[in-house]
C-alpha cells in the first residue's frame, strides 16, 4: 500500500550568492555590536526553493506520494509552471493576494558557512490551511514557515493521530522554549542540525537525552561527519558519504529530511532510513541550487548498494 507524506513548509524564491573569502576573516569579533560589513559576492544565482519546495522535490523524485501544502504569493507563477513540468501535486498551493511568495537571500563562503536573510511574506498566513484540507495522508513533516501555521499544523497532525517530523531548522528563534516542548511532546520524530540541536537544548532546558526520550527518534545531521539517530535508548552513527564534488550546501538538508520520509514510508529501520537520507545529501550538494539534480528510485538502488555494499529494500 502507498503511503502519503503531507510536507507542511515554505515556499520561496532564492537568491544564492558566492563569497570566495571565509567570513571569519572579515567579521572583527570585538566589534559585532556594531557590525557594518559588505561582501563582495561576484557570483549570484536565482532558484526555485523554499524548505518544503525542496522536500516535495526530492520526494517526488524517489516516485514517493507527496502533497506540498504552503502559503505563496502572487508572484509565484514561475514557481507554480516548474511545479506543474515536474508533474509535482500543485492542491494545496494557496495564493494570498497582496504579497510576495518567500524570499531567502544566501550568502555562501568558501568554509560553506551561510548567512541567509529571509522575507516570510506569504508564509505568514500558513495558518490559512489546515492538515485535514488533504485527504488520506500516512505521515507528516512540518518544516520552517509562518509561526502560527507551524504552532497549528503540529496541533492538527497530533489531533488526527497523524506521525510527523518536527523539522524548526531557522524558524527556531521565532519560538519559546516552553512552545518547542509542546513541538518535541506532540511530535513523533524530531530532525535538527547539530547546531540546531545546541540551540534546541538551551531553550528548552532538556538535554539531548531527554528530547529523545520524548519522541521516536531524534535525528542530528553533522555535515560532512554524517549524522546520528538517537532511538530506543541508543544512538545509531551514520558515516557520511563522500559527494562526487562540492558546489552548494544550500538544500541538503532538505533532501536528507526526503530521505529519512522516503525511508519511514516504505517501514525502513533507523539505520537505512538514515543512509539514504546521507545518500540524498550527497547527491544535492554535488549540484548547484536546490532543485537542479535528477535522480530516480533505480538510481538510488543503485548508488545505495555501492556505497553500503547491500541492498536499498530487502
Amino acid at each position: 500500500m502507498t503511503k502519503t507524506a503531507l510536507i507542511c513548509g515554505s515556499y520561496a524564491f532564492d537568491s544564492i550568492m558566492v563569497f570566495h573569502d571565509q567570513f571569519k576573516n572579515h567579521i572583527l569579533p570585538d566589534k559585532v555590536h556594531m557590525l557594518n560589513i559588505s561582501f563582495l559576492v561576484p557570483t549570484l544565482r536565482k532558484e526555485f526553493g523554499g524548505c518544503g519546495g525542496n522536500i516535495a522535490y526530492n520526494l517526488h523524485l524517489l516516485g514517493a506520494s507527496a502533497i506540498p501544502m504552503a502559503t505563496v504569493g502572487e508572484d509565484f507563477a514561475p514557481y507554480l509552471a516548474w511545479m506543474q513540468k515536474q508533474n509535482i501535486n500543485t492542491t494545496h498551493m494557496r495564493v494570498i493576494e497582496g504579497a510576495y511568495t518567500g524570499q531567502a537571500f544566501i550568502t555562501t563562503d568558501i568554509d560553506d558557512n551561510q548567512i541567509t536573510a529571509f522575507h516570510p511574506g506569504a508564509m505568514n498566513d500558513s495558518h490559512q490551511n489546515r492538515v485535514s484540507d488533504a485527504n488520506a495522508v500516512d505521515i507528516g513533516i512540518i518544516s520552517p514557515d509562518g509561526r502560527e501555521g507551524m504552532i497549528e499544523h503540529a496541533q492538527q497532525f497530533f489531533a488526527a493521530k497523524i506521525p510527523f517530523m518536527f523539522d524548526p531548522g531557522q524558524g527556531m528563534p521565532m519560538f519559546s522554549g516552553t512552545e518547542l516542548v509542546t513541538f518535541i511532546e506532540q511530535a513523533t520524530y524530531v530532525v535538527v542540525n547539530d547546531y540546531e540541536s545546541q540551540m534546541l537544548a538551551d531553550k528548552t532546558g532538556l538535554d539531548l537525552t531527554t528530547i529523545a526520550t520524548k519522541v521516536e527518534a531524534l535525528i542530528i545531521t553533522k555535515g560532512g561527519q554524517g549524522s546520528e539517530v538517537h532511538t530506543g535508548g541508543e544512538v545509531i552513527s551514520i558515516a557520511s558519504i563522500k559527494a562526487h564534488s562540492i558546489q552548494d550546501p544550500t538544500g541538503c538538508g532538505d533532501a536528507y529530511r526526503a530521505g529519512l520520509l522516503y525511508g519511514l514510508m516504505n517501514d525502513m529501520d533507523w539505520q537505512t532510513c538514515a543512509q539514504l537520507a546521507n545518500l540524498l545529501g550527497s547527491i544535492k550538494i554535488a549540484h548547484l541550487g536546490t532543485q537542479n539534480h535528477q535522480f530516480d528510485i533505480a538510481k538510488i538502488e543503485k548508488l545505495y548498494q555501492q556505497n553500503y555494499g547491500q541492498p536499498l529494500f530487502c
